[in-house]
C-alpha cells in the first residue's frame, strides 16, 4: 500500500502553493488534502470552539482527494483525521506557504499550526514555506528539496515531539541546506490607525520585522539571507527545563 500524506495550509485550498505541493508529492504517496476555504494566515494553532464546521469535496481522482473546510488550519487537520480517512496518515505537510515562516513567525503561522497539530498526534510532520507572498510565486525551484525531504521523512520518520519548519529563500537556485535554530527577532509598529468617514477609528495589523541577532550564523534568518534552505527542528514541548531549578529555589 502506498503511503498516505495529509496536506493542509493557511492560504486556502485554491492557493498555488498547496496545489504545487500536491503535484510534487503525489508521485511518492497518496494525498489527502483538507485546507481552509480561504486565507487563514496568522491563525497559528487556533481551532473553532464556538462555530460549526463544514466540509466540501472539491476534487477527487486517482491518488488525490481535496476537501475544503470553513475553519482554521488546525480544524482542517482534526477534521481530516476524524472524518475523512480510515487509516492513519504516514506524514502531515503544511504548505507550501506563500511567505516566510522563519524566526518568531513560527508562533503565528497557520502553516506551522498544521505541522504542530500533526506532531501532537505523533505523525511525522513538516512545514514548507517560500519567502514570496505573491499569489503567482514560482515554486519550481523547491521541487527537488520537497520531494527528497518528503521521501526521507516517510522512510525514516522524525523523533517524537519534533516537527520540521523548512523555509526557502526567494531565489531560482539555492546554495544548499542549513539545519539551524530559530532566530530571535521582534515585530514592531504592528498597528496602523485610520479614521472612518462615518466617525469611528479602526486599525490594521501590519508591522515590520527586525532580526535581533543579525550576525549569528546558526539561525534561520541568516541561512535565508545567504541563499540557503533553512531547516529548523521544532519541538512541541515548550517547557523551559533550564528554569525549573530556578523556580524551585523560590520556595513558594
Amino acid at each position: 500500500m502506498r503511503p498516505l500524506i495529509l496536506i493542509s495550509n493557511d492560504d486556502g485550498y485554491e492557493a498555488k502553493g498547496i496545489n504545487c505541493l500536491i503535484e510534487m508529492v503525489r508521485g511518492v504517496a497518496d494525498v489527502l488534502v483538507c485546507a481552509p476555504e480561504g486565507p487563514r494566515s496568522g491563525m497559528a494553532c487556533a481551532f473553532s470552539a464556538t462555530q460549526p464546521l463544514m466540509l466540501t469535496l472539491r476534487r477527487k481522482e486517482e491518488g488525490v482527494e481535496v476537501w475544503s473546510c470553513n475553519g482554521t488550519p488546525v480544524d482542517c487537520v482534526k477534521m481530516a483525521l476524524a472524518e475523512l480517512t480510515q487509516r492513519r496518515p504516514d506524514m502531515v505537510i503544511g504548505g507550501i506557504n506563500h511567505g516566510d515562516n522563519g524566526s518568531v513567525n513560527t508562533h503565528y503561522s497557520g502553516t506551522m499550526g498544521v505541522t504542530v497539530e500533526g506532531c501532537l498526534k505523533y505523525i511525522p510532520s513538516v512545514a514548507f514555506s517560500l519567502c514570496d507572498h505573491r499569489a503567482d510565486a514560482d515554486f519550481g525551484p523547491l521541487r527537488p528539496y520537497v520531494v527528497e525531504l518528503t521521501k526521507r521523512v516517510l522512510a525514516e520518520g522524525l523523533p517524537k515531539g519534533v516537527c520540521l519548519n523548512v523555509n526557502f529563500p526567494l531565489l531560482t537556485s539555492f546554495k544548499g541546506v542549513r539545519v539551524c535554530r530559530m532566530a530571535q527577532g521582534t515585530w514592531y509598529n504592528e498597528t496602523m490607525k485610520y479614521h472612518h468617514p462615518r466617525g469611528y477609528d479602526y486599525w490594521w495589523m501590519v508591522g515590520h520585522y527586525r532580526n535581533d541577532e543579525p550576525d549569528a550564523e546558526d539561525t534561520d534568518n541568516w541561512a535565508l539571507q545567504h541563499g540557503y534552505v533553512a531547516i529548523t527542528p521544532t519541538r512541541t514541548d515548550v517547557t523551559a527545563y533550564e528554569a525549573i531549578d530556578l523556580l524551585n529555589g523560590w520556595q513558594l
